[in-house]
């Protein structure tokens, strides 16, 4: 079915980010997969691109598009490239960005804006906590009061881009009586004193992903480093976990419709018994119900993508297709792994690759059943 969610200049946007990743990925992806990071030039040749400041106003550097379609266009094109680029560009522009662009103050825009754009400042968050995982409310790391400043002390882990950022959003217990309402933001330049991290995660997938465990010993940061309100922070991070999880959707559908596209054109070629493979009844059957699912649920995305634009995306809207697109994107690439047979299961093949990447989709950015315990709430239960 033709997608009516984008126009002309998101069309147009589309083709300008395919060719920025045909020359600035696609020849280094062996090297990248191989060190477990984007290196710093793909990072400032995306700057100068205007791919990293979509949401940024223009006296920061930014591009101030004003439309979240371009996000979306650019998460697309991203996750039919690769998963983990998708995945560690998006936390930098998609995830970071706004809370950098709607929290701050004058003057901390202009110290770490314009570097966000340009691609000298990589970013990331710091959520998860070692024993917390999707419990956000629960975080253990502190940040106590100090003379001017704050003392920073905690650990994080599987934070993306972790391990190169210059600049990590790191929520801390500012005052542990309240609970979830005692939580502050903080800006943390990553060259302070105390500022550890970890080695780079050995994951089973989204091997291309820069992924860090960071360590905080008295880490002193000042009122400036402050995002947000103090002790408002798990309130902020509520508000902006719908565009979050509606970017891991996009990444999830577009990451399962590429593979299976490729897949299709495999059945295509592949000959058994004399015959191409998809013109068995049971891979003919298999691809019209991928093919349907994908569709399906496209049009669900899309909606919410049409919603975000206007401002009108809820939590809830933003869980159910966080979740479904997940289940969708592992349900479609195991099959594809399935109909490439023993190549499926090599690491050589995309197919392979795509397989292992997807898995982390049900538990990031709030495990699935989160999801489903935020939708069953809102229905009263």
């Amino acid at each position: 079915m033709k997608r009516t969610v984008y126009g002309d200049d998101h069309e147009a946007y589309r083709h300008s980010v395919r060719e920025f990743l045909a020359r600035w990925f696609e020849p280094l992806a062996a090297d990248v997969r191989a060190n477990r990071a984007l290196p710093r030039e793909f990072w400032l040749a995306a700057g100068k691109h205007d791919l990293l400041g979509l949401e940024v106003p223009e006296r920061y550097s930014g591009v101030e598009a004003g439309d979240y379609r371009f996000n979306a266009v650019l998460i697309e094109e991203l996750a039919k490239m690769n998963a983990a680029l998708a995945s560690s560009v998006s936390i930098h522009c998609d995830v970071v960005a706004p809370y950098l662009v709607h929290l701050t103050t004058d003057e901390q825009k202009a110290r770490w804006l314009p570097g966000l754009c340009s691609g000298d400042v990589l970013t990331a968050i710091g959520m998860t906590e070692p024993g917390g995982g999707s419990d956000l409310a629960a975080l253990k790391t502190t940040a106590v009061r100090d003379g001017n400043g704050w003392l920073l002390s905690g650990a994080k882990t599987f934070i993306t881009n972790g391990y190169s950022a210059d600049l990590v959003i790191i929520p801390a217990r500012t005052s542990p009586s309240k609970k979830a309402k005692g939580i502050t933001l903080f800006g943390v330049d990553t060259s302070l004193p105390g500022f550890e991290r970890g080695r780079k995660l050995d994951k089973v997938g989204q091997d291309e992903a820069d992924t860090a465990e960071l360590f905080l010993d008295r880490v002193r940061v000042t009122d400036d480093d402050v995002i947000g309100e103090l002790d408002r922070g798990f309130i902020h991070m509520m508000s902006f976990l719908p565009q979050e999880r509606l970017g891991c959707a996009i990444a999830n559908l577009a990451h399962a419709a590429q593979i299976l596209l490729e897949t299709i054109d495999y059945c295509r070629e592949r000959k058994a018994f004399g015959q191409s493979i998809g013109t068995f009844q049971h891979n003919k059957f298999l691809l019209a119900e991928l093919v349907t699912q994908l569709d399906v649920t496209q049009a669900y995305v899309d909606r919410c993508i049409e919603a975000h634009s206007e401002g009108k995306l809820t939590p809830i809207d933003a869980a159910k297709a966080k979740w479904w697109t997940a289940e969708i994107q592992n349900r479609i690439l195991d099959h594809c792994v399935q109909l490439h047979g023993g190549y499926g299961y090599m690491n050589e093949y995309r197919v392979a690759r795509a397989w292992r990447d997807a898995r982390v989709t049900k538990i990031w950015a709030g495990s699935n059943e989160i999801m489903k315990e935020l939708i069953g709430r809102d229905l009263g239960f």
